[in-house]
């Protein structure tokens, strides 16, 4: 399978069904590489497709949540462990020092909210628990953020998805113009506290 069929929902799920979606939001937010992962387009796809028979909703409610808070927990705790030498870390095919500074700014800009912000935003959710490991963010309240955070990220997603698919007719039409309409939607959050902050600023 190449990658751009690899990072195509309908064909992770048609390939890999339900635990290959519960895997995919494990690596997006568990590993550095895997910011390129479709985490929201996969989750409402997943959703939409449940109505089919395709995957299983209950299953993957509880199974995408308990993946995305593990898979943050994993970047905390690679964070912590590797410090500040991974922005000395030289850019490779896998890693990419902007994404990193990119969620940096983010974490210092919103301090702890950035863990639940971050679910909204590709590419920052996958660096984001990382910075909050190398800022030695307590764990108590990290856990607690990602908690909320992988909670209301998956379940949003997964549950707007397969409301998608129960309301409206013929849905195949749509759905490449919805998965676009979406992936604004589920930033709006991180959009809002930013141009909140930014209006603050200038005040």
């Amino acid at each position: 399978m190449s990658i751009s069929a690899f990072i195509n929902p309908e064909t992770i799920i048609s390939t890999l069904g339900t635990l290959g979606v519960i895997t995919i939001i494990f690596l997006e937010t568990g590993v550095f590489f895997g910011f390129f992962f479709p985490g929201d387009t996969l989750l409402f796809t997943a959703g939409y497709l449940s109505i089919h028979g395709y995957v299983s909703l209950p299953v993957l409610l509880v199974g995408a949540c308990i993946a995305a808070i593990v898979g943050d927990t994993v970047g905390y705790a690679f964070g912590k462990k590797i410090g500040p030498a991974l922005f000395t870390k030289e850019n490779s095919v896998l890693f990419d020092k902007k994404h990193i500074l990119r969620a940096q700014s983010f974490y210092e800009l919103y301090g702890k909210k950035t863990i639940i912000l971050a679910r909204f935003l590709p590419i920052i959710r996958t660096f984001a628990p990382i910075v909050a490991g190398v800022g030695n963010m307590k764990y108590r309240t990290f856990i607690t953020y990602n908690v909320i955070g992988g909670c209301l990220w998956t379940w949003l997603m997964l549950l707007l998805g397969y409301g998608f698919g129960s309301v409206i007719p013929n849905p195949d039409r749509y759905i490449i113009p919805v998965i676009i309409v979406i992936m604004l939607v589920s930033a709006a959050p991180a959009l809002r506290e930013i141009f909140k902050k930014r209006k603050d600023i200038h005040r």
